[in-house]
């Protein structure tokens, strides 16, 4: 089974509720104060297999990824959709917002893993869901350091190119595809850093890659206080 974790950013919040007249009974639907529009995140790595939309029924606007092995996952009743059928997706990667879409009474995330297309009970860092009733859970999506593990302090850093956007990358290098890019003076959240191509920017030169969210950015533009590491390895 792939690590699961929760589909939402480290550290944050969840009540999960499970019942047994839930449709499939081994869904979560996941729920937290004015939830509208926070992010959901890929609670594994895996290729986006559905990017659909039910109306006012079912599942309204949902997502699912498949993790390999016959496992997927799905996330329903979505705000928005941020990714596409066919893209390769990175755990704790945002793919969406959460939403009152389809058959929904107030918003929340309804979130299933099927295997081989039957719906099982979902595993978070390694332990399964409360079944059944509500459970408040942290996430320990993407963390840094080892997943579930002490590390991870999140950094804050300000870009600073003197004016062009900067260019956000699949990997730690100048020659990974493009997936993004960040204006001058924006303000980003670094999860952890890994080293790769040496790049010359506002602050000289440095291998120091930041991953911002949804992919990574050189060092050398972002202003962290430090020329050196200040946040967990990247795994």
């Amino acid at each position: 089974m792939p690590a699961f974790q929760l589909p939402f950013p480290c550290g944050q919040v969840w009540a999960g509720q499970t019942r047994t007249n839930h449709s499939p009974q081994n869904s979560v639907d996941f729920n937290r104060n004015d939830d509208i529009g926070d992010a959901v995140v890929a609670s594994a790595a895996g290729k986006i297999t559905r990017v659909a939309n039910e109306g006012n029924t079912s599942y309204g606007r949902w997502i699912e990824i498949d993790h390999g092995n016959g496992y997927r996952s799905r996330y329903a009743h979505l705000n928005s959709q941020l990714v596409s059928v066919g893209q390769s997706v990175s755990k704790g990667q945002k793919i969406g917002t959460v939403g009152n879409t389809g058959g929904s009474t107030g918003a929340h995330l309804h979130y299933e893993v099927r295997r081989n297309g039957i719906a099982i009970r979902p595993v978070f860092n390694g332990s399964t869901a409360f079944f059944y009733g509500t459970k408040n859970y942290t996430s320990k999506n993407s963390c840094g350091g080892s997943d579930g593990g002490s590390g991870g302090t999140s950094v804050t850093g300000t870009v600073n190119t003197n004016g062009a956007a900067l260019t956000v990358r699949a990997d730690a290098s100048t020659s990974s595809a493009a997936v993004g890019s960040v204006a001058d003076g924006a303000k980003v959240t670094i999860t952890c850093q890994k080293k790769g191509t040496s790049v010359t920017g506002t602050y000289g030169t440095s291998t120091l890659w930041d991953f911002i969210g949804n992919g990574y950015v050189s060092d050398a533009y972002v202003s962290t206080g430090s020329d050196g590491q200040v946040a967990p390895t990247c795994k």
